[in-house]
């Protein structure tokens, strides 16, 4: 018989769920805004085959994976309500892709990065508190791919966020977008550690490349101010689901794609942000799969040694038990001569060791 189809828990805690959906309305807004007011480079048809492709892709293997894993699908059940917030991350991962990245006017290759985004999360996976979760960031990987693959794309223009704002509201968009992600990263996500582990970071890594490599610090810095460091910061680096929730993983996570951004960057490295971001969350899941393993392996030598300790006790009852028989119903012993005086003409003797007189003592008549 087949597995009964268990119903699928919860996707998401609320809070994230909270996150997912003012993640999803922001960067909604942003595109909008910047198709009709800021200058986006890419075709005001793309964001729509993007989602189209992202909620396609996301469904197909969540109905694939149900069917594997003998349970519901996620998005059953809840009505229209339940589908929106399944989608959130798909609809965050194709805004974020198309968006973000720029390759002229082949709409294939955007479509493909948001289909290797979106797959990620059923491929690149590893165990975190007994469930399979995936590790490495949606739409960063799906953009890394892009630029690995094809040489000729770019990420797009950050020019594009400002190209037609001036008289100091050039300084307006990056405002409202560190406004508006700290308040949805400080309270929802809690991911503040990260960030300040991030910016920290990076500004440290300019400063170092300054001093090791002559590079211009102040232009090292000065990155820290555009509109794709401040998204990247508050939109990207700071994924709930593919990020640490403790304090010092969350630390260890930002200051060590702040560090290998630098290494990159030293090395010529065009993309760095991508790039090292991809990279930390590949070191993330190998130690996730690592820790796994060897929780399994402590867990496996904890029975045996339980079993091993459980056997010799019993062997040692066993043996007590087997030593303390003979004492408790002992039989006479086989040297002791049997009585063979007739009734009344003698008195058998007494046991060896007893103190008594061993002969045979007549009896008068």
């Amino acid at each position: 018989m087949s597995p009964t189809p268990t119903a699928a828990g919860p996707r998401h805690n609320p809070k994230v769920t909270t996150a997912l959906r003012r993640f999803a309305i922001s960067i909604s807004v942003l595109n909008i805004f910047g198709y009709t007011v800021l200058g986006f480079e890419q075709p005001w048809t793309w964001p729509f085959i993007a989602l189209a492709t992202a909620y396609a892709t996301e469904i197909v293997l969540e109905v694939l994976g149900a069917r594997s894993e003998g349970r519901a699908p996620r998005f059953a059940g809840g009505g229209v309500k339940g589908m929106v917030e399944f989608l959130f991350p798909a609809h965050i991962t194709a805004l974020a892709v198309n968006m973000l990245s720029y390759v002229n006017d082949l709409v294939w290759v955007m479509v493909f990065g948001v289909i290797v985004a979106v797959g990620t999360k059923w491929v690149l996976r590893a165990p975190v508190k007994g469930r399979m979760r995936h590790f490495m960031n949606p739409s960063n990987f799906g953009i890394a791919v892009i630029l690995v693959l094809f040489p000729w794309a770019s990420i797009a223009p950050p020019y594009q966020f400002t190209e037609y704002l001036d008289g100091g509201f050039d300084w307006l968009v990056p405002a409202i977008i560190i406004s508006l992600g700290t308040m949805l990263n400080a309270k929802l996500t809690e991911r503040m550690w990260l960030i300040l582990a991030w910016v920290g970071g990076f500004a440290l890594q300019a400063v170092v490349r300054g001093l090791v490599f002559d590079t211009s610090i102040p232009a090292g810095l000065a990155m820290m101010s555009g509109v794709a460091f401040v998204l990247f910061t508050n939109y990207m680096i700071t994924d709930p689901g593919t990020t640490p929730s403790s304090k010092w993983g969350q630390m260890a996570f930002g200051g060590g794609v702040a560090a290998l951004y630098g290494v990159l960057t030293a090395m010529s490295v065009a993309y760095g942000l991508f790039f090292a971001t991809a990279l930390v969350c590949a070191i993330r899941g190998a130690f996730l799969w690592t820790s796994d393993i060897v929780s399994r392996k402590r867990a496996e030598e904890a029975l045996a040694l339980a079993a091993v300790t459980q056997a010799v006790a019993r062997a040692d009852a066993e043996t007590k038990a087997a030593e303390a028989a003979p004492a408790e119903g002992s039989a006479p012993a086989a040297d002791t001569p049997a009585c063979t005086c007739p009734a009344g003409a003698c008195a058998c003797p007494a046991p060896a060791s007893a103190e008594a007189d061993t002969r045979k003592t007549p009896v008068a008549a």
